[in-house]
C-alpha cells in the first residue's frame, strides 16, 4: 500500500521520479524501487515524503485515508 499511495502523491503532483529523488538527495532507481515496493522507506525518508506532499506519515503508510497535514492543523 505505501508504494501505491507514495506513486499517487508523485503523479497528483506532476513529478517525475527523478525529481522527487533529488528532493530526497537519493538516485531515481532507488527512490523507483521504493514506489515499486523493493525496498523499505527509511523514516527520515518517509518524513521527507510527507513534507513534500504536504500531507502525513499516516497517510502515507495506509493508516488513514486523511490526507490533512498536521502542521495545518
Amino acid at each position: 500500500m505505501v508504494f501505491n499511495r507514495i506513486r499517487d502523491l508523485r503523479e497528483d503532483a506532476d513529478m517525475k521520479q527523478r525529481e522527487v529523488a533529488k528532493a530526497l538527495n537519493c538516485s531515481q532507481q532507488v527512490y523507483s524501487n521504493y514506489e515499486l515496493g523493493q525496498r523499505d522507506i527509511p523514516t527520515d525518508i518517509l518524513i521527507a515524503l510527507a513534507e513534500l506532499y504536504k500531507t502525513n506519515t499516516d497517510y502515507i503508510l495506509g493508516l488513514t485515508n486523511n490526507k490533512t497535514y498536521y502542521k495545518d492543523l
